[in-house]
């Protein structure tokens, strides 16, 4: 479970600098450049999604609650909006004229959704980290950025293209979850 933690606290921690530690990204940016902090910033990343994933799978789970029966049903559908939700952030989509921050609220519904078929303490750990860290970030963002300026509309092409993007990712984790994660996503 300590690496678990370790791997998520390193993760969390290194996304949430550009809300909340914005004079040491700049600092560390004058010291060793964009291209180092970037860099730094992708090794860090990677490393602490390895503890993560590792520490996941070497943690003998522990029963905290037991989740609804319900839970585990409605889970492929948060997790589906999720995966929509976090490529719409990333190009120019009408969705993101009506979500604010499509990326951490698909994050945020990817964690809830987990959370909802899933009662034991690493589950707990990962997927309530996640939400509170969504939570976070959207605030930070919010704080940061003021006013939000929402985008100009775009063609429906481009929603259509991030959904289909966002449902190709989803079957291709769908399939690969048990072999990576350790744990069949589908009944």
């Amino acid at each position: 479970m300590t690496l678990l933690i370790a791997g998520v606290a390193a993760f969390i921690g290194l996304h949430l600098i550009p809300y909340f530690a914005t004079g040491f990204r700049t600092g560390l940016v004058a010291k060793i450049g964009v291209a180092g902090y970037r860099g730094f910033f992708a090794v860090a990343v990677l490393a602490s999604m390895a503890a993560i994933i590792f520490g996941w799978r070497s943690t003998l789970p522990e029963i905290i609650f037991n989740p609804p029966t319900w839970g585990f049903h409605i889970t492929p559908l948060f997790v589906l909006f999720g995966f929509i939700l976090f490529f719409a952030s990333q190009a120019p989509t009408n969705i993101k004229r009506m979500i604010r921050h499509p990326q951490m609220t698909g994050i945020l519904l990817w964690s809830v959704g987990h959370l909802a078929a899933n009662g034991e303490d690493r589950s707990v750990v990962l997927f309530g980290s996640f939400a509170l860290w969504s939570v976070l970030a959207i605030f930070g963002a919010n704080r940061r950025d003021k006013v939000w300026q929402k985008p100009e509309k775009q063609p429906i092409v481009k929603d259509i293209v991030t959904v289909a993007i966002g449902l190709a990712v989803y079957a291709l984790t769908i399939y690969f979850h048990e072999a990576v994660i350790g744990v069949r996503p589908m009944p």
